[in-house]
């Protein structure tokens, strides 16, 4: 019963990450600028955002398709995309010269729907052929 309903909360998790990508993650109060995953001060923190959108399409596409090749690849996206949320994370919500900014919602869905995603992924919703007797 819950397995059925990974899959639908699995695509909406991909939805949500790019959507989190827009919004703002993290308040620098000491220049007055909100980051989001495609935005950062003279970009010192690069782009995240474009990197996990391509991992929310990828693990889109991958959930679509009801192969076992494709389940078993999503996983390992899945789980890439993961550690590198972790890595963004840590990055924007760092502190740095006593000063630490403020958390934002973006950021915590991002985290969240890259999480979902990955569980998704680990419990597909896949018929497999009955096994020939030989």
């Amino acid at each position: 019963m819950l397995i059925k309903k990974l899959r639908p909360l699995g695509i909406i998790a991909c939805v949500v990450l790019i959507i989190a990508c827009f919004i703002p993650w993290a308040y620098y109060s000491d220049i007055g600028q909100s980051f989001t995953g495609f935005y950062s001060y003279q970009n010192q923190y690069g782009r995240p955002g474009k990197f996990l959108v391509l991992i929310a399409l990828i693990a889109l596409t991958l959930m679509l398709l009801p192969k076992i090749w494709a389940k078993r690849i999503n996983l390992f996206v899945c789980a890439i995309g993961v550690g590198y949320a972790i890595k963004s994370y840590i990055l924007f919500t760092s502190c740095y010269n006593a000063y630490c900014p403020e958390k934002r919602a973006g950021i915590y869905l991002m985290l969240i729907s890259t999480i979902v995603m990955l569980v998704a992924a680990a419990l597909p919703d896949l018929k497999l052929p009955p096994k020939k007797n030989t």
